[in-house]
């Protein structure tokens, strides 16, 4: 009998367990995405919707970089407490209504790193089911919070609060303190459930008339309009979004500037327009490579006299070695006919010597006809007569 009851009672328990660790009888709702710029904040709302009385006992956030990436915690709750793990710590609140089954999340200060899907788990009392619900949240960078504008002219200042649950706002705050001055003045306020800005006599605002709230403050958009624009506007501009408890921030720094004049167009100021601010710079560089160009046209000049002059010095020098060199006579002897037969028939040699001397004839006395030829044998004659 007792083993009896002990086989109904496993056999009720196993799949209990069962369901409970590996998540059966778990409930899964769509996921959401929230997107938000760096510094902002961002309320993950995770609500669950059921007519039952139902009392919420835990609820855990954990965080994934990447679809395969190891979960990491971002707050716990359990037995009325409240507690932030790890790079999260001082920037995640849970800020819903746990008697409400609200176990939403703020996370203030946003960084690049905190992109990634956000897991919210709940579980009730005497439960095995547990509520999901995922939020992907998207990081863009960061918005300037410096604004220049003209005098007279209008600028708009966007306070959007993001969130995924609608209707979170309380009230709007927009203040301002002007340079030099720590005590603020007040721009604008909303409340929603006035459903219109909070008007002040004329002398409680110099913005009266000036300022009107143009964000959907259904999507918890409190912007701003500032129109016509006074040098006595420039400051900081900070916006205040309010759910509840918490507070959501937003600063802005306002200059304002004058109007450039506008100048009629002539071909002097078209000139320097197209020029513009480095004509001075290109003037320099003109005269530069004018003066470059000079000096290569001076150093070109002068290596050409210089091989002109020594041109010239080889020539002279050639003219005197020729002049300088001795006049070379031509010696020759000619043995005659007659003079080999004598010489045969005494026995006797004797050697008839011819001298030939080179006559060059001068321009000046250069006779009009040349010399008659002489023939060898008259020549011979003629040294024998001698």
């Amino acid at each position: 009998m007792e083993s009896g009851m002990f086989c109904l009672l496993k056999l009720i328990l196993i799949p209990v367990l069962l369901d409970y660790s590996l998540g059966l009888n778990d409930l899964i709702v769509s996921s959401l995405e929230l997107t938000v710029h760096v510094g902002d904040s961002a309320l993950m709302g995770c609500v669950f919707q059921s007519t039952e009385e139902k009392r919420m006992t835990k609820v855990d956030w954990m965080f994934s970089s990447g679809e395969h990436a190891k979960e990491d915690f971002v707050l716990y709750y359990y037995a009325n407490l409240s507690v932030a793990v790890g790079r999260f710590q001082n920037r995640a609140h849970l800020v819903g209504d746990i008697s409400r089954k609200d176990g939403s999340l703020l996370l203030q200060n946003v960084e690049e790193a905190d992109q990634g899907n956000y897991t919210c788990e709940i579980r009730f009392e005497m439960e095995s089911q547990v509520f999901k619900r995922t939020v992907a949240l998207h990081v863009l960078p960061e918005e300037p919070n410096e604004l220049v504008v003209h005098v007279g002219d209008s600028i708009q200042m966007g306070c959007v609060f993001q969130s995924t649950e609608k209707k979170r706002m309380t009230k709007v705050d927009w203040m301002f303190s002007s340079e030099g001055h720590a005590k603020e003045e007040i721009v604008l306020r909303y409340h929603p459930k006035l459903n219109l800005p909070v008007r002040y006599p004329q002398n409680w605002s110099r913005f009266q008339n000036r300022v009107n709230l143009v964000g959907d403050t259904s999507r918890n958009d409190g912007s701003i309009l500032l129109q016509g624009v006074k040098e006595s506007d420039r400051g900081s501009y900070t916006c205040s979004i309010h759910l509840g408890n918490l507070t959501f921030r937003k600063t802005f720094v306002l200059h304002v500037v004058q109007k450039e004049l506008r100048t009629l167009v002539t071909p002097e100021t078209l000139r320097h327009e197209i020029l513009g601010g480095n004509h001075l710079v290109i003037i320099v560089g003109i005269v530069c490579a004018t003066v470059l160009l000079l000096s290569v046209l001076i150093l070109t000049l002068k290596k050409r006299n210089k091989s002109s002059e020594t041109s010239t010095t080889v020539v002279k020098s050639l003219e005197n070695a020729k002049k300088a060199l001795p006049e070379k006579h031509i010696y020759t002897s000619i043995a005659t006919r007659e003079v080999i037969e004598e010489e045969e028939s005494s026995g006797k040699s004797e050697a008839t010597y011819m001298t030939m001397h080179p006559v060059w004839p001068s321009p000046r006395s250069a006779p009009s006809n040349p010399p008659e030829k002489k023939s060898a044998g008259e020549m011979l004659k003629t040294e024998q007569a001698f």
